[in-house]
């Protein structure tokens, strides 16, 4: 029927109506908050280029995961800016390292919020790569034996989850199997399946304090002009027992979030990286867009392509519209 029998006009003349028809729904549920821990007593460093976060310590951190749960925010990922780094990841994966310490913590004090941890050797290299180094090639076998000890130290600490970030291959398995001859068969993995080399990292870079110190990181991490090779990546995930699998970035990556919606029937992540937190700020601060309608239409959009998690540094912000 065409116009003007057919009029779609009808089912968006009042907010009742929208809200009745409306088919993609955002919630607090699909959010997970990243948090950045770093050592010490009483430290809340801001990060500049990312307004509202910070580099916290964890009895800091704990104040912060008070707000989160109120909120009704399900999960945090972790990731740790230690003032020790070495070129074996030694740090990463000590049984008293400061993860490990922020696991225990955060898991007495909140025990039914969900701990994620980012398994990855960034922060902890000197570096800054994600992986081993022999001169200024990346070793990938090599790395995988130290990124699953790091899952299971994860594991062990209390971790409810992992999640590595490296784009090494077959670290996904190499950690299945370390977790499961652990112990820990029953500890899900969430895999970052196509992780792009992408500039919108830069912030995250200033608060992690993991930028690389030669080269980048385009020998492991995507060519943003594939598509195809993510669905691989996405398949090789599955193979190797991947429980959740992502697409970061996300905004700029849409196309590829609605791919792996179409290609798998477990639950998809998406992380709303700090690049992308960063430029809505800065729009906003210097008064070109209304942060907190962009923001949440860029939400809506990630969770519209086929997102069922979002891992965005919004997460506070948007569940407070939301009701959390």
């Amino acid at each position: 029927m065409a116009f003007p029998n057919s009029r779609p006009r009808r089912l968006r003349r009042t907010p009742g109506l929208r809200r009745m028809v409306r088919e993609t729904k955002l919630s607090v549920d699909d959010f997970i908050y990243p948090m950045f821990i770093t050592e010490g007593e009483g430290v809340r460093n801001p990060v500049p280029s990312m307004p509202e976060v910070h580099q916290l310590s964890i009895d800091e951190a704990l104040k912060d995961i008070e707000e989160v749960v109120a909120l009704g925010i399900p999960a945090i990922d972790l990731f740790g800016v230690p003032h020790e780094k070495d070129l074996l990841g030694r740090h990463a994966e000590a049984g008293d390292g400061l993860i490990q310490r922020a696991v225990r913590a955060f898991k007495a004090h909140f025990p039914d919020l969900v701990v994620m941890t980012d398994v990855c050797l960034c922060e902890w290299l000197s570096h800054g790569h994600c992986g081993i180094v022999d001169g200024e090639r990346i070793l990938n076998d090599e790395t995988l034996e130290v990124l699953s000890r790091v899952a299971v130290s994860h594991a062990q600490a209390g971790a409810d989850m992992v999640s590595p970030s490296d784009m090494m291959d077959g670290r996904v398995g190499a950690i299945r199997h370390a977790l499961d001859a652990a112990g820990h068969e029953d500890i899900p993995i969430m895999a970052y399946s196509a992780k792009y080399a992408s500039g919108f990292y830069g912030p995250f870079r200033d608060a992690a304090q993991g930028a690389p110190q030669f080269g980048d990181r385009s020998t492991y991490q995507m060519d943003p002009a594939n598509s195809r090779e993510g669905i691989r990546e996405l398949y090789e995930d599955i193979a190797e027992h991947a429980d959740i699998v992502m697409v970061k970035p996300a905004m700029p990556y849409l196309d590829i979030l609605w791919q792996f919606r179409q290609q798998t029937n477990l639950p998809v992540a998406a992380y709303n990286v700090s690049g992308e937190y960063a430029m809505l700020w800065a729009a906003a601060n210097a008064g070109w867009l209304d942060l907190e309608r962009t923001m949440m239409e860029s939400l809506i959009g990630i969770k519209r392509a086929g997102a069922d998690i979002i891992l965005t540094y919004f997460a506070k912000r948007a569940a407070k519209l939301l009701g959390g």
